[in-house]
């Protein structure tokens, strides 16, 4: 999940290291025998990825990367990789995979190559049983205030596409949720997958959500450009991964609730 500023640096860093070192990622066969792959999460992404009680990291990825792993018969070695940083890195060689929600887009594209999706990031509606509303669209009215983080690309969306709502922005994804808990706000309008963990703080609530998608974006793991072996690798054990509800089961571990759009495994990758 990326603001578009946050994507733009990313891509001009990462073509930056392409012109100034040749890629030299490491293939299949040399990840099985150095006994280690190198995955790339965001630390500071909870529940994806952070550190917990004990230091060490725990999430959605860190899970699905000892999976990953475990496939390989290696072991998973996690590099802490902010946001901006994972497309530059797998440039870089730095790491041989990076997961952190890691939306496919065009514009990554041209500089690293994508499995099949691992999960979704559905843009919608959080809300509760005290709003009316059927649709995104009737939100758009005096009456309703719509929480949001600054900074976030979607508040601009928001801007254009609900001009007649009133706007809150508050600081982080947990103040989003206490704001609609406490009356402050009627709604939150984003990838509302990952506000969902915050939902659990206040039980009394009755939480919704639209079913009413605006749109949804395709995380997929990153690999380096050619890499066509580990991708090849990796989008197999995904298809099985997905068939088995693994991706779904420890989305829901984590997330505390399912993927409000899961992936379809397609065996014809």
């Amino acid at each position: 999940m990326l603001g578009k500023f946050i994507s733009v640096v990313s891509i001009a860093v990462a073509g930056a290291l392409i012109a100034a070192a040749p890629a030299s990622a490491r293939s299949l066969d040399q990840i099985i025998q150095s006994g280690t792959i190198k995955v790339g999460v965001n630390p500071n992404f909870p529940p994806m990825s952070s550190y917990g009680d004990t230091n060490e990291l725990q999430g959605f990825d860190i899970d699905v990367g000892n999976k990953i792993a475990e496939a390989l018969g290696v072991k998973a070695e996690f590099v802490p990789t902010e946001t901006a940083q994972r497309v530059p890195y797998i440039v870089a060689d730095q790491i041989d995979i990076s997961l952190g929600a890691l939306t496919r887009s065009a514009e990554r594209a041209k500089l690293i190559d994508f499995t099949v999706p691992l999960h979704t990031e559905s843009m919608a509606v959080l809300t509760t049983d005290k709003l009316t509303a059927q649709k995104w669209t009737d939100l758009d009215n005096e009456n309703t205030t719509i929480v949001n983080m600054r900074g976030n690309w979607s508040v601009d969306f928001l801007k254009e596409k609900l001009p007649k709502s009133k706007v809150l922005l508050v600081e982080t994804n947990a103040d989003t949720v206490r704001a609609i808990a406490q009356g402050r706000a009627d709604a939150l309008v984003e990838n509302v997958d990952f506000f969902m963990s915050f939902t659990k703080n206040y039980p009394d609530v009755k939480w919704k959500t639209m079913n009413d998608t605006i749109f949804v974006n395709y995380d997929c793991i990153g690999v380096s450009k050619g890499n066509e072996g580990l991708r090849q690798f990796l989008n197999t054990l995904l298809y099985d991964m997905h068939s088995s509800n693994y991706i779904n089961d420890t989305w829901t571990k984590w997330y505390g609730s399912p993927m409000l759009k899961p992936v379809t495994p397609n065996p014809f990758f």
